[in-house]
């Protein structure tokens, strides 16, 4: 990551992502003070570095970030702090890399989410509930499956700010 290229938006992205990993860590939720105030603050900061234009990005980031990640949400595999979280990060990074940033950490989340299955002894009964569930879809349709969403499964959980965060640093060192 090129340090002189790093604006004070990507710099407070940077701090938001990792305050909340670290409370999703520990406490398995990210709070809205964080998230949504976030939010307001980057389009605050758009507004007074760019005018109206510089506050619409901020807005577009925010939406681009929360439309990406709410399928997921809405399907019950992510909490809605999550959702929040990269819409605020949207907010800070603009709309393009707002898409690059749920990119990654949507690859990132796949990774970890492995490992993390994998160390739990949990991949063989991941791997028959991601079947499982595609076989649910496939005749149910796109909808929640009740046994596997987050409120009623019980998988081990992944703090999912951890992926986020690491897509937020991959976005700002990659573009």
């Amino acid at each position: 990551m090129d340090l002189v290229r790093l604006t004070p938006a990507h710099v407070v992205a940077l701090l938001v992502a990792s305050i909340a990993c670290l409370w999703d860590l520990r406490c398995r939720r990210i709070p809205n003070t964080l998230t949504l105030g976030a939010a307001a603050a980057a389009v605050a900061f758009h507004v007074i570095v760019g005018g109206i234009t510089g506050g619409l990005t901020g807005v577009a980031g925010w939406l681009v970030g929360v439309a990406l990640l709410f399928a997921p949400f809405a399907l019950g595999g992510m909490g809605g702090g999550d959702v929040k979280l990269v819409g605020a990060l949207g907010a800070w990074v603009g709309p393009a890399d707002a898409v690059w940033l749920a990119l990654y950490t949507g690859i990132a989340g796949g990774v970890l989410a492995i490992m993390f299955a994998a160390l739990r002894g949990y991949l063989p009964q991941a791997v028959r509930n991601s079947w499982s569930l595609l076989m649910f879809w496939r005749v149910m349709g796109l909808k929640p499956m009740p046994p596997l969403t987050l409120q009623s499964g019980s998988a081990p959980r992944l703090a999912f700010a951890a992926p986020i965060l690491a897509g937020t640093v991959v976005t700002l060192w990659l573009h």
